[in-house]
């Protein structure tokens, strides 16, 4: 029994590390979606000072350009990080299944003990009534 329960124990830290990891790409994909709208509208009032928004243009800002380029890459790594966060929330269903598993495991373990414990108990109450039954005949 003892092993069942450190077994549920683990299965259970397991499925709440999943859920942190989980929670942990999710801040950091908004954080991200963030900066790129930040980005975005740092981009967006430097084209509008210079009056150039084409950026092929020769005099288009240098502070647009590394913004934009600076913009792609953290979308970029948001995109990689949705990759992520979607294994990461099957890992997360896997480790809910493997812990559920273990807990109807123990469940019915539990269930088929007191099953056994009362079948016990209602024997030993049948030999009192018995031995009670016999007694009351003799007198």
């Amino acid at each position: 029994m003892k092993s069942r329960e450190t077994l549920i124990r683990l299965r259970k830290y397991q499925a709440d590390e999943k859920r942190r990891r989980v929670a942990q790409i999710e801040g950091m994909i908004a954080d991200f979606d963030r900066m790129a709208a930040d980005l975005e509208r740092e981009i967006g009032a430097e084209q509008d000072r210079a009056g150039i928004h084409d950026p092929t243009h020769f005099a288009y800002p240098t502070y647009a350009k590394a913004a934009i380029t600076r913009r792609d890459n953290i979308k970029r790594s948001a995109d990689e990080l949705k990759v992520q966060l979607e294994e990461a929330r099957m890992a997360l269903a896997e480790a809910f299944e493997e812990l559920k598993k273990v807990e109807l495991l123990d469940e019915r373990d539990q269930m088929r003990e007191r099953a056994s414990e009362a079948a016990r108990e209602q024997t030993e109450l049948d030999r009192i009534g018995a031995m009670r039954a016999s007694v009351g005949a003799r007198i």
